[in-house]
């Protein structure tokens, strides 16, 4: 009798261990799981941009108010750049200075080869008169062996001979010297047009930073921030606006390491929002944490808080959101039901609806 009480004890033992397994396995298993699906709480998040003044300076005006949409290339706000619109009229004139420079070291150069070319034609004109003295000298020195003239004529025609063979070489030497003159005179030349590279570059930068005190909207969006106001000093990279590019809007959620290895980039998510339960939203996975982390605060799973969690995000389809723009706002708290099985086909609940 003892034999058969322990086997009921036994038996009744094993099915209450049964039971408890089936009960923990049911609360701990992730919502869903059995129909394909897992679901996530999270909140709406967009790419934040800030357009920042790229040099320290005072904040002229602020063309755009807080939930403004403005378009990519937009300005948004200027700086003060009084400073720099004198520095550039400053360089324009030294601009044209090293212009004028380089006009008139052109016209050096000009002259100097005017003095060679002069300097060439004398030269031809004492060589000639140099021959015609060489000839004449050679005459008369034969001419006094046979007495047909003095001893003082040969004399004086050997003297024209010896001048007009220096008046040669002094005519050679203003050559070299007009050429000399000429290379300096270049050298004048490359040196204006080098003040003129270097003064053009500098207008360039000032125009740069003329440009740069022009704050433009890097892309599309909604204005979120005025951060400053007009006439406020700003350091350089100090943020002015800032802007929600609402093309790119994703919910921001966490998802149980027992599932998120089954979620895959690209699987099909539908977001409801606390806000608009009636809507279901599209969206796909575009992230999924590499590494699993321990499960934030505010996070709170469909059970109970799991130990360690893994940060997921579904992007919402850009072309859906530029047909909703005013529609679209960070911060709202929501669920993202995500398709695990690409065959099992959406509830009823969860069709796409939208406003």
């Amino acid at each position: 009798m003892e034999s058969r009480l322990g086997n009921r004890l036994i038996g009744i033992s094993a099915i209450v261990v049964t039971a408890l397994v089936v009960v923990l396995w049911w609360w701990l298993k992730p919502a869903g799981d059995e129909t394909g699906f897992i679901s996530g709480n999270g909140r709406i998040e967009a790419t934040e941009l800030y357009v920042s003044a790229k040099a320290a300076g005072r904040v002229e005006d602020i063309l755009v108010n807080e939930g403004d949409f403005v378009t990519q290339e937009q300005v948004i706000a200027h700086m003060d750049m009084r400073s720099v619109e004198a520095q550039l009229a400053q360089a324009l004139a030294e601009v044209a200075n090293a212009k004028s420079s380089e006009q008139s070291a052109l016209a050096l150069v000009a002259q100097r080869k005017a003095d060679v070319a002069m300097a060439e034609a004398q030269r031809v004109q004492q060589r000639s008169e140099l021959e015609v003295a060489r000839k004449t000298s050679a005459r008369s020195q034969a001419l006094v062996k046979t007495h047909a003239i003095s001893q003082q004529e040969a004399d004086d025609n050997l003297a024209r001979l010896r001048t007009a063979e220096a008046t040669v070489n002094v005519a050679e030497a203003q050559i070299v010297a007009a050429e000399a003159a000429v290379t300096a005179a270049e050298a004048q030349v490359e040196q204006a047009a080098a003040a003129i590279t270097a003064a053009e570059a500098g207008v360039s930068r000032l125009r740069t930073e003329l440009d740069d005190g022009t704050l433009r909207a890097p892309r599309s969006g909604r204005v979120q921030y005025r951060i400053v106001q007009p006439g406020e000093v700003v350091a350089s990279g100090g943020k002015v606006v800032s802007l929600v590019d609402i093309t790119d809007v994703y919910m921001s959620f966490f998802l149980p390491e027992t599932t998120a290895g089954r979620v895959a980039l690209g699987s099909e998510v539908r977001i409801v929002l606390d806000a608009a339960p009636q809507l279901s939203i599209p969206a796909e996975i575009s992230y999924v944490a590499s590494v699993a982390q321990f499960t934030p605060k505010m996070v709170e799973t469909q059970s109970e808080r799991q130990k360690m969690v893994f940060h997921v995000k579904a992007r919402i389809d850009p072309q859906l959101l530029q047909q909703y723009p005013e529609q679209v706002k960070t911060g709202l708290p929501g669920v993202a039901h995500v398709r695990l099985d690409a065959n099992a086909p959406w509830p009823e609940a969860l069709q796409v609806r939208l406003p």
